[in-house]
C-alpha cells in the first residue's frame, strides 16, 4: 500500500508562484512513475505533469508548459510541482498519483493523495 500526502497549496495572486510537494510512503519510491493532476470545480480531473522513476522522462499538459516544473527527490520519497506565472484558471485541487506498474506502457495511477487546494486570485 502506498500513501501520498500533498502539501504546499494556498492562495496566491496571479503571476505568483507556489511549490507543491507530495511525500510518498514505501521503500521502492524510486521505481514509481509519478503524476500531478488537478480538478477545478465542476470539471473533470485533468493531467498536469508526469515524471518517470529516474526523472528522465517528463511530460506536461500544454496548458502548463513553460510555467510548471515537475521534479523528484528519490532520497526523500518526494515529488514536486513548481508552479510559476500562475493564472486564475490554474485554480483547482491538485493531486499527486503513483503508478507502480513499471517504466513502460501507459501509466496506471492506482494510488492518489487527498489533494491540496490552489487558489489564484485575478
Amino acid at each position: 500500500q502506498v500513501q501520498l500526502v500533498e502539501s504546499g497549496g494556498g492562495l496566491v495572486q496571479a503571476g505568483g508562484s507556489l511549490r507543491l510537494s507530495c511525500a510518498a510512503s514505501g521503500r521502492t519510491f524510486r521505481t514509481y512513475r509519478m503524476g500531478w493532476f488537478r480538478q477545478a470545480p465542476g470539471k473533470e480531473r485533468d493531467f498536469v505533469a508526469s515524471i518517470s522513476s529516474t526523472g528522465i522522462n517528463i511530460y506536461y499538459a500544454d496548458s502548463v508548459k513553460g510555467r510548471f516544473t515537475i521534479s523528484r527527490d528519490n532520497a526523500k520519497n518526494t515529488v514536486y510541482l513548481q508552479m510559476n506565472s500562475l493564472k486564475f484558471e490554474d485554480t483547482a485541487v491538485y493531486y499527486c498519483a503513483a503508478d507502480l506498474t513499471g517504466p513502460y506502457g501507459t501509466p496506471k495511477y492506482d494510488y492518489w493523495g487527498q489533494g491540496t487546494q490552489v487558489n489564484v486570485s485575478s
